[in-house]
C-alpha cells in the first residue's frame, strides 16, 4: 500500500515537473523585465542603462547554471545560481534553498519590523516571511552603494530591483520548506484559472510534500491582473489584489531607481517622487489587459513600449536569456542553455567587462551582502 501511495506521488510529481518544465513557466518576465525597464526609463535612466537594469532584474531567474567556467588559456571564472525549477532536487536542500529562495525571491521581512525593534515573540520563520518594501529590503537596497564605481554597479541595482520586487509578489510566503507556504482553499476572480485538473494536483501536491515559496499557490501571485484568495497553513484567510499590488511595486521601483540616479544615499523613498500620473495610468491599464503566459504578458508590454505610450518615448527592447544574442553568448561563446562539465571557452579581454560577468559579480556580491550583512542586523541566519 505504501509502494502505491509513493508511485502515485511519484507520478504527480512528474506530471508538474513537465508541465512547469514548459516556455509559459516563466511567468514574472513581464514584471521583471518589462516593468522594471519603465521604472528605470520613469526615473530619468537612459535607455542603455534601463536595459541593463531590467535584463539583470529578469536574470536572476534564468541564471540556473553554477560552477566554474574554464578557458582554452588556463584562466577561470565562478559564477553563481540564482534560481533553479521548483521541482528542481535541490529544493529538497535547505542548504540551497538558503543559497537561492531566501536572498533573491523571498527576502525575510523580519515580520515587517525594523532591525532594532525587539525580536521576542516573533518565530524564525515568521522573520523569514517575505514582506513588502520591508525595512531588509531597504537596507539591501541602500547596500548597494557598496558597488558604487565599480563595473557592475547597474547590474548589482538591476538585481536588487528583482528582489525587491518580488518582497510585493511573494509577500506572505517563505524561501524555505515549510507549513507556512501551505495553501488551502485557492480561488480567484478568474475561475478557470482555479478549476483545471492539473492545478488542482498541483496545488495539492506541493501544498503537502513541497511548501516551499509560493509553489502551493502556482502562479496566481506572479499573474498581475488577478485577484485571488487562499487559507495559508496557519489557518489565516488572506486576500490579495494584485493589480493593486503590482502598480504599488513598480511606483517603488521608480522611486527607489529615482534615489540611486540622484546619489540619494538614504534611499528616502518616501520624499522622492515615483511614477507620474500618466505613466501610472498606462502601467494599471496594461497591467489590467495583458493576458495569457508570462511570455504573451512579455511580448504586449514590449509592443506598449515600443509604441511610446510612456513618457519617455518609444523605444525597442528585448531579451534573449542564453544561447545565441544572449549576454553569455556574447561573453564565453556559448549557444547551448546548459554547460557541459568538460566544455572549455575561449579566453578573450573583453570577458573582464562583459555583462554577463558583471551580472555574476553583482550577484555574488548581493548574497554576500544580504546574508552577512544585512540579515545578520535582524536576529536572522541563513547559509
Amino acid at each position: 500500500m505504501q509502494s502505491f501511495a509513493y508511485e502515485q506521488e511519484m507520478d504527480i510529481f512528474c506530471l508538474i515537473e513537465a508541465k512547469s518544465s514548459g516556455k509559459d513557466s516563466r511567468m514574472q518576465i513581464d514584471g521583471h523585465h518589462a516593468m522594471t525597464y519603465v521604472a528605470a526609463r520613469c526615473a530619468g535612466y537612459t535607455h542603455q542603462d534601463s536595459e541593463i537594469i531590467a535584463y539583470c532584474a529578469q536574470y536572476v531567474d534564468d541564471a540556473t547554471n553554477d560552477g566554474c567556467i574554464e578557458f582554452d588559456v588556463g584562466a577561470m571564472y565562478s559564477r553563481a545560481a540564482s534560481a533553479h525549477k521548483m521541482l528542481d532536487y535541490r529544493n529538497l536542500e535547505e542548504l540551497a534553498n538558503h543559497k537561492v529562495w531566501v536572498p533573491f525571491h523571498f527576502l525575510p521581512g523580519n515580520a515587517g519590523k525594523p532591525a532594532e525593534s525587539d525580536h521576542e515573540g516573533d518565530s524564525f520563520v515568521r522573520k523569514l516571511v517575505c514582506y513588502p518594501n520591508s525595512f531588509v529590503a531597504r537596507d539591501m537596497l541602500k547596500a548597494c552603494y557598496e558597488s558604487a564605481g565599480k563595473p557592475y554597479f547597474l547590474h548589482r541595482i538591476g538585481i536588487c530591483m528583482h528582489v525587491f520586487a518580488d518582497t510585493w509578489a511573494h509577500q506572505g510566503f517563505a524561501g524555505v520548506n515549510h507549513a507556512i507556504n501551505e495553501v488551502e482553499e485557492l480561488e480567484s476572480n478568474e475561475p478557470e484559472e482555479d478549476q483545471s485538473l492539473f492545478g488542482k494536483l498541483a496545488n495539492f501536491f506541493l501544498s503537502e510534500a513541497f511548501p516551499l515559496g509560493h509553489g502551493a499557490a502556482l502562479s496566481h501571485p506572479d499573474k498581475p491582473y488577478l485577484k485571488w484568495r487562499y487559507k495559508n497553513g496557519l489557518g489565516e484567510i488572506i486576500d490579495r489584489d494584485n493589480p493593486a499590488i503590482f502598480l504599488e511595486a513598480i511606483d517603488y521601483m521608480c522611486r527607489a531607481l529615482r534615489a540611486f540616479k540622484n546619489n540619494d544615499r538614504d534611499l528616502d523613498l518616501v520624499n522622492v517622487s515615483g511614477l507620474s500620473d500618466t505613466d501610472s495610468a498606462e502601467v494599471r491599464r496594461l497591467i489590467l489587459s495583458c493576458r495569457g503566459g508570462g511570455d504573451a504578458r512579455h511580448e504586449q508590454w514590449l509592443e506598449a513600449i515600443a509604441e511610446g505610450r510612456f513618457s519617455f518615448g518609444p523605444a525597442d527592447l528585448g531579451y534573449i536569456p542564453k544561447g545565441v544574442g544572449s549576454w553569455k553568448h556574447v561573453a564565453i561563446g556559448q549557444e547551448k542553455e546548459k554547460d557541459e562539465k568538460d566544455e572549455v571557452f575561449e579566453y578573450r579581454p573583453e570577458f573582464l567587462i562583459s555583462n554577463w560577468k558583471c551580472f555574476h559579480d553583482a550577484l555574488q556580491a548581493v548574497r554576500f551582502s544580504i546574508v552577512k550583512d544585512v540579515l545578520p542586523r535582524y536576529g536572522i541566519c541563513a547559509a
